[in-house]
């Protein structure tokens, strides 16, 4: 199968899953609870959208079945958050709720708009560097807005374990690829002016 199917899966399996939890814990009148599902669970329903009308070229590989159950299985590590949320009723502070509500909003847009920008810029100029527009100043907006999603996660269960979680992601799954895709849009002879003018993913710091 393809890879997508795995992610997409788990991506549809996030609202399940935090409500599961919601009702092994009893955790009902939780508003910290809730407002963790309304994220994540809308994020996920959002990624399967997007994986149907513009999809990423890397999930479109065919990969095997043990290889895509690893995949759904590191994934279910971005649970341990509700799951703290609920095992230790945690209740967060409404203006750190609202913060990571702006910061999830935020990232959505960047992760998905740049999304968008790619595909179409490959559907309709081919053969080409994008450097326009959410990529103009970032080589990887696409990874900002998905940084920005999933530390907001992070935050509403005010937990380290969710933040090592998203390190060990980051490091050893995002970064090798920010890295990889750098060393293949070399070949563009205007790679080098691009890359002096931006950033890595985070304009004028990484």
């Amino acid at each position: 199968m393809k890879h997508k199917f795995y992610i997409d899966t788990h991506k549809g399996a996030n609202a399940l899953a935090v409500l599961a939890l919601i009702a092994w814990f009893d955790a009902w009148h939780n508003e910290t609870a809730w407002i963790y599902l309304a994220l994540h669970g809308t994020y996920g329903l959002l990624w399967i959208w997007k994986s149907r009308r513009f999809p990423d070229k890397q999930w479109e590989q065919e990969v095997g079945l043990g290889y895509g159950l690893l995949t759904w299985a590191t994934l279910t590590l971005y649970w341990v958050g509700p799951w703290i949320i609920v095992r230790d009723d945690l209740h967060t502070a409404p203006w750190l709720l609202a913060l990571c509500v702006a910061m999830w909003g935020l990232g959505v847009f960047l992760h998905f708009a740049s999304d968008m920008q790619k595909h179409m810029h490959l559907e309709l100029t081919p053969g080409t560097l994008l450097t326009r527009g959410l990529w103009a100043r970032s080589r990887n907006p696409n990874y900002l807005g998905e940084l920005l999603i999933y530390t907001s996660f992070c935050l509403v269960s005010r937990h380290w374990a969710p933040m090592l979680v998203l390190g060990v992601m980051f490091f050893g799954v995002w970064l090798p690829n920010m890295l990889k895709k750098d060393a293949s849009l070399a070949r563009y002879p205007e790679f080098a002016a691009w890359k002096e003018r931006t950033s890595l993913i985070i304009p004028g710091l990484l």
